[in-house]
């Protein structure tokens, strides 16, 4: 399988991000990943889903994604044009949502290194992160391929036409 890697600018969150702060209720009335995306974690850093780059990854703490168990959530994010979330623990229906659209998610034991803006580079055939400013590697639990071709497929229904 060919090596999936993406490289990116990192915002940084901290502990306890739950859905309704991912996308706020008042938003949950489309399914349309960009709508939802121009209101993503707007309440939580000002100008947040204008200032957005396609390609930009989420670094947050403990526990993202808790709370309501629809796909609003990484729907809003993926239409924001994030490409990646890291945290240190999410929780399990927002990792499993992730997954079945496509939002590549990567747990790590300690996000403490991470700052707004650094420039890193998932690589998750071989479970490894990179800083590319000062070369600082960080591994990590590599996704099952079976996993790999969900995201290259930009989700569970894409792949299941696919195969």
């Amino acid at each position: 399988m060919q090596i999936m890697k993406i490289e990116g600018r990192v915002w940084k969150f901290g502990d306890d991000i739950d859905t309704d702060l991912i996308i706020p209720a008042r938003y949950l009335v489309t399914t349309e990943a960009r709508e939802l995306g121009s209101h993503c974690l707007e309440g939580i850093k000002d100008g947040f889903p204008g200032q957005v780059k396609k390609g930009d990854i989420i670094v947050a703490g403990k526990n993202f994604g808790s709370g309501s168990s629809r796909e609003h959530a990484p729907l809003s994010i993926k239409g924001a044009g994030i490409a990646a979330v890291i945290a240190f623990s999410f929780a399990r229906i927002f990792y499993r949502n992730s997954i079945n659209i496509g939002l590549p998610i990567v747990e790590l034991e300690s996000v403490a290194g991470f700052k707004d803006k650094d420039l890193i580079e998932i690589d998750f055939s071989n479970g490894r992160i990179t800083k590319l400013d000062s070369g600082e590697v960080i591994n990590f639990k590599k996704y099952p391929y079976f996993l790999q071709g969900i995201i290259k497929a930009g989700g569970l229904m894409q792949w299941a036409v696919r195969r």
